[in-house]
C-alpha cells in the first residue's frame, strides 16, 4: 500500500490522540504505538488485501467481481426466508395465546403472555454492519469515485 495514502490516517489519529489524551508524553507514546502498528506485518497484509479486493471488484469477469454481490443476495434471501416466517409464526402464536387467555370464560386474567423474542438484536447488528459498509460506497459515489 502506498505510504502517501496512509499519511492522512496517521495525521488524523495523531490529532485524535492529542485531543483525547491530555498528557503530552502519553499522547506521543500512543502515536508511536499506532505508527508501529502501521508498520507491522499484519497491518501491511490487511492493506494489501484491501488493495487486492478493490482490483478484484473492478474486474469485468463475473466470476471475479460478481461473487461479492452474489454472497450478499444469498445472505439477504436466507435472512428473509428464516427470519420473516419465524417472526410471523411467533407473533401469530402470541396473539392466539393472548386470545385464549382472554376468551376463556370465568378465568381471572393476570397479564398477557410475554411477547416472544424475535432475535431483532441479531438482525439489527447484521443490518448495521451491512449498511455501514454500504455507506462507504455511497460516500465514494458522492465524491465521484468510479
Amino acid at each position: 500500500m502506498n505510504p502517501l495514502l496512509l499519511a492522512p490516517i496517521f495525521d488524523i489519529a495523531g490529532k485524535i490522540f492529542d485531543r483525547v489524551i491530555p498528557d503530552k508524553v502519553a499522547a506521543q507514546k500512543a502515536k508511536d504505538e499506532f505508527a508501529a502498528i502501521g508498520q507491522g506485518q499484519d497491518f501491511q497484509l490487511a492493506m494489501q488485501q484491501i488493495a487486492l479486493n478493490a482490483v478484484e471488484a473492478q474486474s469485468p469477469s463475473l466470476f471475479k467481481s460478481g461473487w461479492r454481490p452474489a454472497v450478499g443476495w444469498i445472505g439477504v434471501t436466507a435472512l428473509g426466508l428464516s427470519y420473516v416466517p419465524k417472526a410471523l409464526a411467533l407473533t401469530a402464536f402470541w396473539c392466539y395465546s393472548a386470545y385464549l387467555t382472554y376468551a376463556s370464560p370465568g378465568t381471572v386474567v393476570a397479564a398477557l403472555p410475554a411477547f416472544p423474542d424475535l432475535g431483532v438484536g441479531d438482525v439489527l447488528a447484521l443490518l448495521a454492519a451491512i449498511l455501514g459498509v454500504g455507506t462507504l460506497r455511497t460516500v465514494e459515489k458522492v465524491k465521484g469515485v468510479a
